[in-house]
């Protein structure tokens, strides 16, 4: 046995112990406040040493007020399935952040978990468990990239609707994505852009296309 690397185990082991003890000393007097402050900036100080780049590494608790909707989500959920929404929360409490953009000025759009943060909202005893916070991780893309994130969180739960799905083509589409750049990011067929397309009644959205082979078998496919 290698006592040496025993030694520097436990040697280790009892200075972050250290530091941990030290931290608990510090927060448990806070009032409330002042100890989320704290938390949400110990947890940034240990994902900057994280070798995890990924969002869910670094939760942040924000005031709910403070977390607003985004004008572009065209998902809806039942009733059921919010009841069974508040059921999970209310049994489980949050298993997953909202991930949201920060706007600036401690105020952040919801990119997904806008039902978690309505069920949080419409229901007292949820609020008070989180003491008027939620949890998110935070993206930082532009509104083009934020938009393409929800559609790809929808569609991989099957939470989409056709009509509104199409309003956001054409909004993608004059924001300058080709339908093979919206296809790559939001997980869709070219043909059921082209009908989403052809859905939205707008002209515009086929000013840069061009019709191929493709477009016959397509016709083919859907008008036959």
């Amino acid at each position: 046995m290698n006592t040496n690397l025993d030694s520097a185990y436990i040697d280790f082991n009892s200075e972050l112990e250290g530091c941990i003890s030290q931290l608990k000393q510090i927060l448990k007097p806070m009032e409330l406040k002042k100890k989320v402050r704290a938390l949400n900036q110990i947890r940034r100080a240990l994902s900057e040493m994280s070798p995890f780049s990924d969002p869910v590494d670094l939760v942040q608790w924000v005031p709910a007020k403070n977390v607003f909707a985004n004008d572009y989500n065209p998902n809806k959920v039942a009733p059921s399935e919010m009841e069974l929404l508040y059921t999970s929360i209310r049994l489980d409490g949050f298993t997953q952040p909202i991930v949201a953009y920060c706007l600036g000025n401690n105020q952040y759009e919801i990119t997904d978990g806008f039902h978690r943060n309505l069920i949080s909202r419409e229901h007292r005893e949820i609020e008070e468990k989180m003491h008027g916070y939620l949890p998110l991780s935070v993206i930082y893309k532009p509104l083009d990239e934020r938009i393409g994130s929800t559609i790809r969180h929808n569609r991989a739960r099957g939470t989409h609707q056709i009509r509104p799905i199409s309003d956001i083509i054409v909004t993608l589409t004059k924001m300058g994505w080709s339908d093979e750049k919206i296809s790559r990011n939001l997980g869709m067929e070219v043909d059921e852009i082209i009908r989403l397309k052809q859905i939205s009644g707008l002209k515009e959205t086929f000013q840069n296309h061009t019709f191929s082979k493709s477009w016959t078998e397509f016709e083919h496919k859907y008008y036959k």
